[in-house]
């Protein structure tokens, strides 16, 4: 459903003070209904287990970790998403310490580099790490329990998760009340999380159980998931947006949690576990929304389907889901038929994808956010959205757009329960960052009449024109990447020595699957023409200042994030290369 008579409609929710309120109140609520799905093996069945039991697990290996002197310590955690990383985050931060959630793609010298920074004297990592948790301690000191969350019992100085989680029963059952008596400070950090980006550039940004819990209870006054629902977790849960928006928020509304068996499977494990929602970044969805285009052209069908879209949007025929599953059934039985909701976040997504999605009756929103306001600032209703806004500022968050162009278009700045504590020893670029309580997030962005936010682009990456205009590249790189024959690409200015102005570039990946298809084996400067030609038809929709001057094509694809994010490396305008 996507109508404004339902844009001043907020949900009326629970409130909780931390996460231990969080998982205790539930597990009241919810009780036997499963919490997570999981396969004890690659490709076998999922299998239930209950909020009562998640519950139960979290205050026995919490138990056992205060009892192994880990009260107040930091515990550093690294490995695919699990129930047990999930169980491990809470049973750290429900009364033990404070957590450290580490990115699995990480190098063994930047794992050991975040222990050092991070000063921890715990570690938890899965199997497929371990080997790599062994190399970074190489040359780390101080973490001196170190557990396996996989090994059947203790080997090679690691501990066997389930060790400790037995060992942990038996301490309950003998009356220790240490970790379920545990006082929780709601204001103290309970989470360090580093930012994505080179180890020596990262922050380690500070958060709190109130952080954490108004962003999951103000967030939810937004968007609610029907009964009975579940998700599916795709993202690596190491980021705020899976943990916050997607496990903590879907646990708090009584939602299951499906593990996916990774991004290759999605469609599979959608099905398998019948899953209502999904979280997913941009290139998630970009790479569905391709693939039916694919399917659709294959089969003829690409036209029919188009037509029918046009009469959904004009009709807003999108808002009746039964119709819509049945005039577009191969699509939505090809993701389950259960889909009611995909979320887009993380970053910027382009807005055709989600009119898409919604015409062909798969609801969408986005919302916006970053680490350091535990993520949400903005995000969508989940009955009233913009595709081409990230929606509203969330409950309890004021969202200010400081020094303003003729267009309404400044630096976004927010303020709220849910702004991180600062960055971890780092009290310079705390105060750069947080100026009277108020968040600046580096990011431009602008409101409509109706109070809905819209992200231009992020401020270090703005291209300022000779002419003093401004200019955004994540603009100009929507409408390239609608283009087939291209895969990614980063716009950037170059300095044009020549004529001494500033000129836009384009740096492309080419799709060559789909190039070759389209127009037969061609050569190099077959290649460039065609991306020349997709160049051309972008430009003919910007205004002269805005437009591509230069391009240059790359044989490989760009270094990414865990997230699939495009790390974007250099200045926002460069000099021009010989």
């Amino acid at each position: 459903m996507n109508s404004r008579k339902y844009k001043d409609i907020i949900y009326r929710m629970r409130y909780i003070n931390d996460l231990r309120d969080l998982i205790y109140s539930s597990a009241e609520m919810f009780d036997e209904k499963p919490a997570f799905l999981v396969k004890d093996v690659p490709g076998g069945e999922y299998r239930p287990i209950s909020y009562r039991q998640l519950k139960e697990d979290i205050n026995s290996l919490g138990t056992k970790l205060m009892d192994m002197g880990l009260k107040g310590k930091k515990v550093a955690l690294i490995g695919e998403n699990s129930y047990k990383w999930v169980v491990t985050y809470l049973a750290v931060v429900n009364g033990t310490g404070v957590i450290v959630p580490l990115d699995k793609e990480l190098t063994a010298v930047e794992v050991g580099n975040l222990l050092k920074r991070a000063e921890a004297e715990a570690v938890v990592c899965s199997a497929k790490l371990k080997a790599k948790v062994v190399e970074a301690l190489q040359e780390t000191e101080g973490v001196d329990i170190r557990i396996d969350m996989d090994a059947d019992e203790d080997i090679d100085g690691f501990l066997s998760w389930d060790g400790l989680l037995t060992q942990g029963e038996e301490l309950l059952q003998n009356g220790d009340r240490g970790f379920v008596d545990a006082i929780i400070d709601r204001e103290a950090m309970c989470s360090l999380l580093f930012t994505s980006g080179t180890t020596g550039m990262s922050k380690g940004v500070m958060l709190s159980h109130k952080n954490i819990s108004a962003n999951v209870y103000n967030m939810s006054k937004y968007v609610r998931i029907r009964e009975p629902g579940g998700g599916l977790s795709v993202l690596p849960m190491h980021h705020t947006y899976e943990l916050t928006c997607h496990v903590f928020t879907g646990l708090y509304q009584g939602m299951f949690i499906a593990i996916c068996e990774g991004l290759r499977y999605i469609q599979q494990n959608l099905k398998e576990s019948r899953a209502t929602v999904m979280l997913g970044v941009p290139a998630v969805f970009e790479t569905m929304h391709k693939r039916v285009w694919k399917q659709a052209e294959a089969s003829g069908l690409a036209g029919r389907m188009r037509k029918m879209m046009a009469v959904a949007r004009r009709t807003r025929l999108f808002n009746n889901q039964d119709v819509m599953r049945r005039i577009f059934s191969a699509i939505h039985m090809s993701l389950g038929n259960n889909i009611e909701l995909f979320i887009s976040g993380g970053a910027a997504i382009n807005p055709q994808v989600i009119r898409d999605y919604e015409a062909l009756g798969l609801p969408m929103i986005q919302g916006y956010g970053m680490t350091e306001n535990a993520p949400i600032i903005a995000v969508n209703r989940d009955n009233y959205s913009k595709a081409d806004s990230v929606g509203k500022p969330m409950p309890g968050t004021e969202v200010k757009i400081l020094n303003k162009d003729e267009n309404g278009v400044g630096e976004i700045i927010c303020k709220g329960p849910s702004v991180m504590l600062g960055y971890y020893n780092d009290p310079e670029a705390t105060a750069e960052v947080i100026r009277d309580g108020w968040l600046f997030t580096g990011d431009y962005g602008r409101f409509d009449e109706e109070g809905f936010l819209y992200i231009c682009g992020r401020k270090k990456n703005v291209i300022i024109a000779k002419n003093g205009k401004n200019i955004f590249p994540e603009e100009i790189e929507y409408l390239l990447l609608e283009d087939p024959f291209i895969e990614e690409v980063v716009v950037y200015g170059v300095l044009d020595r020549k004529n001494d102005d500033i000129v836009v570039k384009a740096e492309i990946f080419p799709n060559i699957e789909n190039i070759k298809e389209a127009l037969g084996d061609i050569d190099e400067a077959g290649l460039s023409e065609a991306i020349k030609h997709a160049i051309e038809q972008v430009n003919d929709k910007m205004p002269a200042y805005k437009r591509i001057k230069r391009f240059k094509l790359r044989s490989e694809e760009f270094e990414k994030t865990s997230t699939r994010k495009i790390r974007r490396t250099g200045s926002a305008v460069r000099e021009e290369e010989d």
